[in-house]
């Protein structure tokens, strides 16, 4: 144990330097010693980017599954629409081409009407006349206009105008002609006689 002496003023400053421990008996480890064992304790990594590298890579790779993702996602959104469309289109055209081809024999299902009408549909016309009523029906072609039903200015072509008492509403009180539709589409109106109500003297 060594005692220095300070200047006056100042308290003795003590330093031990016995290298056994009078208290447990063991060899006491130098400044030296301890600082060597503090600096392998402590992992080592380069400055700034210690365990960034995996998650940096990890990183960017979800980031391009997420870009690669999206793309797939808007491709596959532009072909349906576009699958769509397409089948949209050809129905468009399927539908016109049939209407059109039907619109030419709707003059021949008039002569066809107006003979059944007169009895005269009779023999191997009248086979002819069915199947080709059963054709057009199978093509979607039906016919409309009845008797009696209200006027409809959508679907009835008033051809004769006229006021009755027996009627509550303008109403089709004969069919000049039947009307004709695919579906929702009218390919030709019915042409009809319309009565209104009021007195029958005032007839046009």
């Amino acid at each position: 144990m060594n005692t220095r002496e300070n200047g006056s003023g100042e308290e003795p400053v003590i330093r031990d330097n016995r290298k056994i421990d009078p208290e447990t008996g063991q060899p006491r480890e130098t400044d030296g010693e301890r600082s060597g064992k503090a600096e392998q304790a402590e992992p080592t990594a380069p400055s700034g980017q210690a365990g960034s590298g995996p998650d940096l890579a990890s990183t960017e790779l979800a980031v391009q599954l997420a870009e690669r993702t999206a793309d797939l996602q808007r491709l596959q959104a532009e072909y349906s629409n576009y699958r769509k469309r397409v089948e949209r289109d050809r129905i468009a055209v399927k539908e016109q081409a049939v209407a059109g081809a039907l619109t030419e024999l709707l003059p021949v299902l008039d002569d066809i009407g107006r003979a059944r009408d007169h009895g005269e549909l009779t023999g191997g016309f009248a086979k002819v006349a069915e199947s080709l009523e059963a054709a057009v029906g199978k093509l979607g072609l039906g016919s409309f206009g009845a008797k009696g039903e209200p006027f409809d200015p959508t679907v009835h072509e008033a051809l004769m105008h006229s006021y009755s008492p027996d009627v509550t509403e303008p109403t089709c009180v004969e069919i000049l002609q039947p009307g004709y539709r695919i579906g929702e589409r009218v390919l030709r109106p019915a042409r009809v006689a319309v009565a209104e109500p009021g007195e029958s003297d005032a007839t046009e």
